[in-house]
């Protein structure tokens, strides 16, 4: 399945939550900005690795494309995987490489705990990351 972009009428159907994480990383991998922003539910949200809280397509546009631009390269290691009928919960152990801003590399490493949500299409989306917890 290719990636699309979030404003297009159509979107990836992940029918598999447990499977996100490692969408999200290999998308991020690649460097597409519109893949990553196509597994989030309209109105998601996340919270960034430096704590700041940030919702809505353009901030999480922003937020991506920066590390993207830092040569993100994200490692997804999932560790449980709560699925409920409409809701899941996906806990994830993350490691993301990125360049300092003195052109040194930086590895932080943390556990986060994304929720996601069944759409009317019953594909998953992230609804919450939050990446805190970082070491």
């Amino acid at each position: 399945m290719s990636p699309v972009s979030p404003v297009s009428p159509v979107s990836p159907v992940v029918t598999d939550p447990a499977e996100l994480p490692v969408l999200f990383q290999d998308a991020l991998n690649a460097g597409d900005v519109d893949g990553v922003l196509a597994l989030f539910a309209s109105g998601a949200g996340m919270r960034t690795v430096a704590g700041e809280q940030i919702t809505g397509s353009e901030a999480l546009r922003a937020e991506i494309g920066g590390t993207v631009a830092a040569r993100g390269r994200l490692t997804n290691v999932s560790r449980h995987a709560l699925v409920g009928a409409d809701t899941a919960l996906l806990v994830t152990d993350w490691t993301l490489e990125v360049d300092g801003p003195g052109g040194e590399r930086l590895a932080p490493t943390g556990t986060t705990a994304n929720v996601a949500r069944r759409g009317a299409d019953g594909g998953w989306r992230f609804t919450l990351l939050n990446p805190l917890g970082t070491a």
